[in-house]
C-alpha cells in the first residue's frame, strides 16, 4: 500500500466512523456533504490536472500505487474526497459541541477586508507565478462573494479553519517531505512564492481555505433545499 493512500485512509477513517455517533449523527448530512464535495472536487481536480501537465507540481511514483487517471495518481483524486470530508466533519463537530462559537459580524467583515487587501497585494507581487496567482484569485473572489452576500458561515469558519489547519498541515507536511526521505508531492518553486511553513508552500493554506469554504457554503445551501423538499413531501 502506498504512503499517499495510507494518509488518505487515516485522515478519513476516524471522521467516517464517528459519523454514525448517535448524538451528532453526521450521516444525516451525507447527501449535502458528498454532493458539495463532489461539485467543488471537480473544479479542483481539473485545476490539478492542468497544473500537473504544465509542471507546476507533480507526484513521486515511489509513494503511490501507480494507478493514474487523467495524469493524476488515484490517491490524488481520493485526496479531494478524504481530506474535505475529514475537515468538514471537524467543522460541524466543533460547532455541535460549541454551537454559539462565532465572530461578530463586524469582526468577520473587518477580517475579510484585511485578508482581501493582503491577497490583492500578494497577487500583484507574485504575478505571473501560476500557483500563487490562481490560488489568490480564487481566494479574492471568495472574499468578495462573502462581503457581497454577507454569508453567516464565515463568522464560524474563520474559527474552525484554524482548528482544521493542524491536521491539514500534518498531512500536507508529510506529503511535501516532512518526516520522510523525499516528497510525495513536489512543487516547482518558480511557480510559487517559495516560502515554506516547514516543507509546506504557504499557498497551501490558502488553497485549503479555497477548497473547504465553498464546500461548506454548498452544504448549507443544500441542507435548506433538501429540508424544504422533506416538508413538502409530508
Amino acid at each position: 500500500m502506498s504512503l499517499y493512500l495510507i494518509l488518505n485512509i487515516a485522515s478519513f477513517i476516524v471522521p467516517f466512523a464517528y459519523s454514525f455517533e448517535k448524538r451528532m449523527h453526521f450521516i444525516r448530512l451525507w447527501k449535502s456533504v458528498f454532493l458539495s464535495i463532489s461539485i467543488v472536487g471537480i473544479f479542483f481536480i481539473v485545476w490539478d490536472i492542468i497544473f500537473t501537465r504544465i509542471g507546476v507540481w507533480g507526484f513521486n511514483p515511489d509513494y503511490h500505487i501507480g494507478l493514474n487517471l487523467a495524469g493524476l495518481p488515484i490517491e490524488e483524486i481520493l485526496f479531494f474526497i478524504c481530506i474535505p470530508y475529514a475537515s468538514i466533519f471537524t467543522h460541524y463537530a466543533f460547532l455541535y459541541f460549541f454551537e454559539n462559537t462565532k465572530l461578530s459580524d463586524k469582526l468577520t467583515k473587518y477580517i475579510s477586508i484585511v485578508l482581501l487587501l493582503i491577497a490583492i497585494g500578494v497577487l500583484f507581487y507574485a504575478y505571473p507565478k501560476k500557483y500563487t496567482t490562481v490560488t489568490f484569485i480564487v481566494f479574492i473572489l471568495l472574499m468578495l462573494f462573502s462581503l457581497w452576500k454577507k454569508t453567516p458561515v464565515l463568522s464560524q469558519f474563520f474559527i474552525t479553519f484554524l482548528i482544521i489547519l493542524f491536521p491539514f498541515f500534518l498531512v500536507n507536511g508529510i506529503l511535501t517531505g516532512s518526516f520522510i526521505e523525499n516528497e510525495v508531492v513536489w512543487y516547482n518553486n518558480d511557480e510559487n512564492l517559495n516560502i515554506r511553513l516547514f516543507t509546506i508552500p504557504v499557498e497551501d493554506a490558502v488553497y485549503a481555505f479555497n477548497m473547504l469554504y465553498p464546500s461548506i457554503l454548498l452544504i448549507e445551501f443544500f441542507k435548506k433545499k433538501f429540508n424544504k423538499k422533506t416538508v413538502i413531501v409530508k
